[in-house]
Order: structure tokens, then sequence, then C-alpha cells
């Protein structure tokens, strides 16, 4: 735990990246054997500090709940990561920006560290541009390819089981029409029975620390 917290505080003051907005969202340092792997922060989580604090996160959140861990519950014993850890801004277009090539590479370097400290078991990555980086052959693939199923993948050079979720964004119609809807079902039914959340759902939550 000393080290995940030490983790966070070296995290916190990154500038790699000069058009990311800060500040840095991370979740709290929880040593969990399950690793959640968001896009990037939207407008809000900054101000709010905490990665899925806003719609979609209320969402994701009720998606949890029915599996008997509420947002408080999940927070404490799920560590939070994501693929970019500041809001990348809005696009021209509208909407969030996508991050950039050499923002995601410069990124993952916090990724890579917080797979070697905690060693999970189960990773959760969550949206196309999460799963891409966990399934790299995922990129060619549309969600009803992927998501449904455990995967068995090499992140950061650690062997571990992945079950990818939908992005719950409000804008993406995916998890709500079939066949996404299915499958979201089918992929949390996957979450809920994985040795790894079972371990976390059934014992005491972890202690959650702020950096």
């Amino acid at each position: 735990m000393t080290r995940l917290r030490a983790h966070l505080r070296v995290l916190q003051g990154c500038e790699l990246c000069p058009d990311m907005q800060r500040p840095v969202v991370t979740g709290a340092a929880v040593a969990s054997p399950v690793l959640l792997i968001g896009q990037a922060p939207g407008a809000h989580e900054g101000e709010l500090g905490r990665p899925f604090a806003w719609t979609a996160g209320k969402t994701m959140f009720g998606w949890f709940g029915e599996l008997g861990m509420p947002e408080a519950d999940f927070r404490a014993r799920v560590y939070m990561a994501a693929v970019c850890r500041c809001f990348p801004g809005k696009a021209a277009g509208g909407g969030d920006r996508v991050p950039a090539p050499d923002e995601i590479a410069a990124c993952s370097r916090w990724l890579s560290s917080e797979v070697k400290l905690l060693r999970p078991r189960l990773v959760l990555p969550v949206g196309k541009l999460a799963i891409a980086q966990v399934l790299p052959h995922a990129q060619a693939l549309k969600l009803d390819r992927v998501v449904g199923a455990v995967h068995r993948a090499a992140l950061h050079g650690h062997e571990t089981d992945v079950i990818p979720l939908p992005h719950p964004s409000g804008a993406s119609t995916w998890h709500r029409i079939e066949p996404g809807k299915s499958l979201l079902r089918r992929a949390l039914g996957l979450v809920a029975a994985h040795p790894a959340f079972q371990s976390v759902l059934d014992r005491a939550a972890p202690a959650e620390v702020r950096a």
C-alpha cells in the first residue's frame, strides 16, 4: 500500500502532455486483484476529484450495484485507472477529444507501474479505447465480438483475465439495444462469477487511502 500511495503522489504531479487539461484524476490507493481501466476523465471529474464522477459513472456504478457492489464499495475495493488521466478537452466538432497516440503512450507508463504493483487477476477495460489498450487485436473488431467473453491477455507483461465492458456514456446506445444489451448482461454475469471479483465482494473492503 505504501508503494501504491507513493505511485499516486508522483502520478498526480505528471505534466507530460501539454494539451491535456489538468488536474490528474486518480482513484484511491486500493490494493485490489481487480483493476478497472477507463478511457479518460471528462470535464467534471477534475473538479470532483475522482474518476467516473458524472453521468457515465452513475450508469456504470448501477451495473456493479446490481452485482452487489454499490459505488462506495466499488471505489473502496477496486483499483480504478484509465488510459489517460487528464481531461483531453473538447473536440472541434463537439464531444470530448480522443487522446492522441503520443498522449496514450506517455500515460501508459503509469498503468504499467500499477500492473506491476497490483498484479491484477481481473482487468475490466471500459470502452473501446481502453479495450484496445488491453486487447490490441480488438481495435479491428466491433464491440459485439469482444464484449460478453473472458479473454486472457498479457498486460504490460502480466498475464491476466480480461472482461471488456462497453462505455456507459449516455451518448452511446450500444449497451441499451440488442445485441449490446444482452452482451452487457453476459459480461456482468462473468464479472460476478469471477473469483477475483468474488474475493473483493465477499471480504471487508480494503482501507481506502487518498494519495
